[in-house]
C-alpha cells in the first residue's frame, strides 16, 4: 500500500508509540499504547487511524493493530482531551492542523 504523506506520518507516529511500549511488561504494551492514542489523539487523527487499518496494510506494528480495538472511535461524546483547543503538537506536525 502507498500511502500519502500525511498517512505515512499516521503510521510512524503509532509505531513509535508501539516501541516505547515494547519496554513495558508484555501485559501492559497493547493497553498502553490505546490509552496514548485515546488520551493524545484528536478524533481527526483517530478517524484517519481507523480508515488506514480497514484499508489494510498500512505499516502498523502488530501492537498497534492489537490496540485498535481499545481505541475510542471518533463520533462520541468528546472526552476533555478532545476538545477544539486541544490541538497536539504531533497532530500538527502530522499535518491534521487547521
Amino acid at each position: 500500500m502507498s500511502l500519502d504523506n500525511t498517512s505515512a506520518k499516521l503510521v510512524r507516529m503509532a509505531n513509535q508509540i508501539a516501541t516505547f511500549f515494547k519496554s513495558q511488561p508484555e501485559d501492559e504494551r497493547v493497553q498502553g499504547v490505546a490509552a496514548h492514542v485515546n488520551k493524545f489523539w484528536e478524533p481527526r487523527m483517530r478517524k484517519a487511524f481507523f480508515e488506514l487499518v480497514e484499508q489494510g496494510d498500512a505499516g502498523f506494528d502488530p501492537i498497534v493493530i492489537a490496540a485498535a480495538d481499545s481505541i475510542k472511535r471518533p463520533g462520541g461524546p468528546a472526552q476533555p482531551s478532545e476538545t477544539s483547543e486541544h490541538i497536539d503538537l504531533d497532530m500538527q506536525q502530522a499535518g491534521f492542523s487547521d
